[in-house]
């Protein structure tokens, strides 16, 4: 009982309640506002584990000499991101934006030095509460304020509209055929022989295809029309 009594000492109370200030945090960061619009399970549930495995790492590292450690976590976080960059999948950029909000918030609630028996005890915990409002109301007014885009490839047969003379009789059809509220519209390849051309379509939605992200065209096949 006493080696159990021991393991909850002040000290490791207090790394437990700011980590479950951080996962409170990123939890609603990642299920009210980034899960809503994407309906990402894959990228949900790579959220709330590296936020977990990232508090405990900077965690530890930040036991060791103080000096070390600063080094120790920038070259994890790099590493971290090394591997990001050299993955077979690309990360939309929304995404990669909630990705380093997670991994920040969790280096700061493990990294900030909070000791009970300091009399700024409950400063020091406030300070970090109103970090994570602040961000919390930073996510929600960049959220609400700018509209959601999407996009989606499409296969057109309608190639005698890709003229950019013809650019908003090519919008009306393609709201008429999709039923969606197109913003913008790229053209792609185009094909004489079987009179088609794709195109990428940039549109007003809130929920995001998975399907749409499975297909890429290189960035030097599109135009503008």
């Amino acid at each position: 009982m006493e080696q159990l009594a021991s393991i909850f000492s002040s000290d490791f109370a207090n790394t437990l309640l700011r980590f479950l200030i951080c996962v409170v945090v990123n939890w609603v960061i990642v299920d009210r506002f980034y899960y809503r619009k994407a309906h990402r399970r894959d990228f949900y549930f790579t959220f709330m584990l590296i936020s977990v495995a990232i508090f405990f790492l900077v965690y530890f590292m930040m036991g060791m000499d103080r000096g070390k450690a600063t080094m120790g976590v920038g070259l994890g976080l790099f590493g971290i991101f090394s591997i990001m960059r050299y993955r077979t999948d690309t990360m939309p950029v929304r995404e990669m934006t909630y990705l380093f909000i997670i991994v920040c918030l969790s280096v700061v609630h493990a990294m900030i030095n909070i000791e009970q028996e300091d009399p700024n005890h409950f400063a020091d915990l406030g300070r970090l509460v109103v970090i994570d409002i602040i961000v919390i109301l930073a996510i929600l007014f960049c959220e609400m304020k700018l509209k959601s885009q999407q996009t989606k490839l499409v296969q057109y047969d309608r190639i005698d509209l890709i003229k950019p003379e013809k650019y908003e009789e090519l919008i009306a059809d393609l709201e008429q055929r999709l039923g969606l509220k197109v913003l913008k519209v790229d053209v792609g390849g185009v094909d004489f022989l079987k009179d088609t051309a794709v195109i990428k379509v940039y549109y007003e939605g809130g929920v995001k295809n998975d399907v749409d992200g499975m297909f890429q065209v290189r960035k030097s096949k599109w135009r503008e029309v």
